[in-house]
């Protein structure tokens, strides 16, 4: 079954007296996830009514992604606008995407998506040979293997980089929290301590390398993962475990057009707005390899037992930030563009030949800071969010505009120095300087994305109606973008053919509210044009004005219906 999603483009404030929006509640829940049936295969108990799995080979969507696509750019005359997915009040709906929610501090005890009964326990309390190892790591740069332990179920258990302690496994437990936070779908990531005689080696394992070839996993390719993990005495090593995904995996989502057999999926995915501003927490992070391969789809079952039935629905995953935190390439030539450019950008080599190379760029003064080489060229001082680039064109990022930028640069905002230091610190570091270290970069990053988008469009959300006032937060201002006394609030209704300044109030919280003045519709229609009511309004800034349409319902008071900006 289709849905019908309500797509409203916000381009332009409205004229006194007119708005866009009808009165009717803003859309807050896609119904996305209404189970759909898919033709089933085989007989009996070995029925199949699942998805294909998608395969999506690193080399083609790199080389598609680098060459053929932008060829097709090129020619092509289509003109993408705004995000297809935005209902009337600038936000996107809950749906198997997404989900809304306060970005917060997380709760060491249950990191990110992770609940109590997903966490590990410590190697004490682990039986020797509990964990059996069912699978070898394929793909990937990191190794690993996959453990079935249990009471608790599948994880894929990963190694640290060799030379480079802790970085990998704390990228993946602090990048997944925080895209979680956000509102993300993402995998339960956690650290844990393994010793190999709390492990079980099953038999005649192989894994495929990314080139193709298949080898075996066994105690040889165990000891080597093992040895690479970081190292903690006593025979024990860290490793970052990942907890397998509910329901039927089916290959990753593209982040450009719909699943076929998806009958929920009716939005572009490069026009959902969800997937374009995920371009600005992955700049935050500096997670270059945001690409279809570090996602999933998965296939959920109504009947839970069944995993492979139909009915059920699809559900979108973003999985692996391990290069996060200053993973490097196998080139250190391309390991300074991480973040800055593309892995192969032919803007960049013509400008490198016609200037001939006399034109500094970031990548030329990147360096390792001493002591610290494990993060890479990850850094503050030359991060630029409107400059910044993944490994290679990712088509939801290139379509991302401003107001979807400033979308998540308002959900980024709403994450105070608190928060982040309790994000960084699930990364379990042996040494608090390097904490430290993660922290201030986070933080001088965060600084620069609300600069910039906060400062262009009205920083104003999380709008609503609150005891008879209407109230929005100020971001910029929570942040203090600019020092707090400039921001200045100019509120004024206009009402049926009148205009009148409203006295507006502030608070420690940076939460701006105002009563509405009564518009005296008189005994008309609730839709009528004359219960039509709009509130300008101004924070003293350079940002452009939060416009506010509601209708006026007498003593039933005011219905925000939407907002432009």
């Amino acid at each position: 079954m289709r849905n019908a999603i309500v797509s409203i483009v916000l381009v332009a404030a409205c004229s006194h007296g007119k708005h866009p929006f009808p009165l009717r509640d803003p859309m807050v829940k896609d119904n996305d996830m209404q189970p759909f049936s898919l033709p089933c295969h085989g007989e009996g108990s070995d029925q199949d009514c699942s998805p294909p799995e998608y395969v999506s080979p690193y080399i083609w969507d790199q080389v598609d992604n680098l060459v053929f696509a932008r060829i097709s750019r090129g020619l092509s005359l289509a003109v993408h606008g705004e995000a297809r997915n935005v209902n009337s009040m600038d936000e996107v709906a809950d749906s198997s995407w997404f989900t809304n929610r306060k970005p917060v501090a997380p709760n060491p005890k249950e990191p990110g998506a992770c609940d109590e009964n997903d966490m590990l326990p410590p190697p004490d309390k682990i039986e020797k040979g509990a964990w059996v190892i069912d699978h070898g790591k394929d793909n990937g740069a990191t190794l690993g293997f996959r453990v079935n332990i249990e009471g608790k179920g599948k994880y894929m258990l990963k190694a640290d980089e060799k030379g480079k302690p802790e970085r990998g496994s704390a990228a993946s437990v602090v990048g997944a929290a925080i895209y979680d936070a956000l509102g993300f779908n993402t995998t339960c990531e956690q650290i844990v301590q393994v010793r190999r005689d709390m492990l079980t080696l099953k038999p005649g394992l192989k894994v495929v390398e990314n080139s193709g070839l298949t080898h075996p996993f066994d105690e040889d390719a165990l000891k080597e993962v093992l040895e690479s993990s970081t190292q903690l005495g006593n025979g024990l090593v860290r490793m970052q475990a990942s907890k397998w995904l509910p329901g039927v995996a089916v290959g990753p989502f593209r982040y450009i057009g719909t699943r076929d057999d998806d009958a929920n999926d009716v939005v572009d995915h490069a026009d959902r707005r969800e997937l374009r501003g995920s371009r600005l927490v992955a700049a935050w992070l500096d997670h270059w390899d945001a690409r279809e391969q570090n996602s999933m789809d998965v296939w959920l079952a109504v009947n839970k037992e069944k995993k492979k039935s139909s009915p059920g629905f699809f559900k979108h995953y973003i999985l692996d930030t391990s290069d996060i935190f200053g993973e490097e390439v196998t080139l250190d030539d391309m390991s300074r563009r991480l973040g800055y450019g593309y892995e192969f950008d032919i803007k960049d080599i013509g400008k490198q030949l016609i200037t001939f190379g006399a034109d500094e760029e970031p990548w030329d003064r990147a360096h390792r800071v001493p002591g610290k080489e494990q993060f890479g060229y990850f850094n503050y001082p030359d991060f630029d969010p409107v400059r910044w680039r993944p490994f290679y064109p990712n088509p939801a990022f290139m379509r991302a505009t401003e107001r979807d930028n400033a979308w998540m640069a308002r959900k980024i905002a709403q994450l105070s120095p608190e928060d982040i230091k309790k994000f960084v610190e699930l990364g379990a570091w042996s040494k608090a300087e390097n904490a430290e270290y993660i922290y201030n970069i986070l933080i001088e990053r965060q600084r620069k994305i609300l600069h910039r988008y906060l400062t262009r469009i009205s920083p104003l959300g999380d709008i609503a109606n609150d005891n008879g006032s209407i109230c929005a937060t100020d971001f910029a201002r929570l942040r203090e973008v600019y020092p707090r006394d400039r921001f200045t609030y100019t509120v004024v209704e206009h009402g049926y053919g009148v205009d009148t300044q409203v006295h507006a109030t502030v608070d420690d919280q940076s939460r701006m509210c105002f009563v509405p003045q009564p518009t005296n519709p008189g005994n008309v229609p609730d839709s009528d044009d004359r219960r039509r009511v709009d509130f300008t309004i101004h924070n003293g800034t350079s940002a452009k004005p939060l416009v506010i349409h509601a209708f006026d319902l007498g003593t039933r008071g005011i219905k925000v219906v939407g907002v432009t900006r």
